[in-house]
């Protein structure tokens, strides 16, 4: 019984994460003055390159890396109480799934890195270095606005801590603690790779990232990881700061307004360089993580 609801969450995830891409895509043209694909090319993609056949053989971790990804997307969406209230949905929470969760988010940005330097592109030692100076520079933020949370609530426990933002719209640790809020919505800019932090593909410098490095099932692998990723963030951030969920129709409404935060910054401001990128989470949203911290030990 147990093992089908994982499964559930799963499908259920990569069909809503694929979704969520074709609107960004729909939205992102509509903004340009665009038609755009429909917001269902994305699992016409899917399926084209999960058909496909590749007789590229450049080493063992150039097929290891889209499995990092995809596990590391898969295992900490089952980390995250999607619906506290249910036995279905509320997944494997348990007392420190926060501290675990922090590395099955860092398994699929090392997937991509290994994945990466096993190919034969000339550029993707930058791309390396570029994508794993941004996920040091975001997570170190995040880090702290989670780290204020623990020590409020004395907890590592995702489902205690949406228990106790439980009692209306202003128990939410978005009100109760808006400086941890600010450094982890900033975080999470960086953490989804939208603009102005776009700087591991780079695509008008670079053309180097899993669209280039990957093809045929290995590129699937990519599209559904980077699918499941994105709802585990989504719903990571729901549960610490919104509120969490009791029931499907909030979890979708909750996870839509966060996935529009990133959405609405990256068709409003161009991309920074890789050391501005760093810069900026190493102080603002740092600062107001730090300034959390201790307005909670104060």
């Amino acid at each position: 019984m147990k093992i089908g609801c994982l499964l559930l969450v799963v499908l259920v995830a990569i069909f809503y994460g694929l979704f969520l891409g074709g609107v960004s895509r729909k939205l992102t043209a509509r903004m340009q003055n665009r038609r755009g694909p429909t917001v269902w090319q994305n699992f016409i993609d899917l399926w084209k390159v999960f058909r496909k056949q590749s007789i590229i053989n450049h080493g063992i971790m150039y097929y290891i890396g889209p499995i990092f990804r995809f596990t590391g997307g898969v295992g900490t969406l089952l980390l995250i109480p999607v619906m506290i209230n249910s036995s279905c949905w509320s997944n494997l929470s348990f007392g420190g799934d926060l501290f675990v969760i922090l590395y099955f988010m860092f398994l699929g940005t090392l997937g991509m890195a290994l994945g990466a330097g096993e190919s034969a592109h000339p550029h993707s030692a930058i791309g390396i270095s570029r994508g794993l100076a941004l996920a040091t520079a975001s997570e170190l933020p995040f880090l702290l606005a989670m780290v204020a949370l623990m020590a409020a609530y004395n907890t590592a426990s995702v489902k205690d801590i949406v228990i106790a933002q439980q009692g209306g719209l202003l128990h939410w640790n978005i009100f109760t603690h808006p400086f941890a809020a600010v450094a982890a919505f900033l975080a999470f800019l960086g953490m989804m790779h939208s603009y102005p932090f776009q700087i591991i593909v780079a695509p008008t410098e670079i053309p180097v990232g899993p669209a280039t490095e990957y093809s045929s099932t290995h590129l699937s692998f990519m599209f559904s990881g980077g699918a499941v990723f994105g709802v585990a963030k989504y719903v990571l951030i729901m549960d610490l700061f919104l509120g969490g969920a009791n029931d499907l129709v909030t979890v979708l409404w909750k996870t839509f307004l966060i996935f529009l935060w990133p959405l609405f910054i990256t068709n409003v401001y161009p991309r920074f360089r890789t050391e501005d990128a760093v810069r900026f989470f190493w102080y603002i949203p740092a600062l107001s993580g730090v300034i959390g911290l201790l307005i909670v030990i104060l």
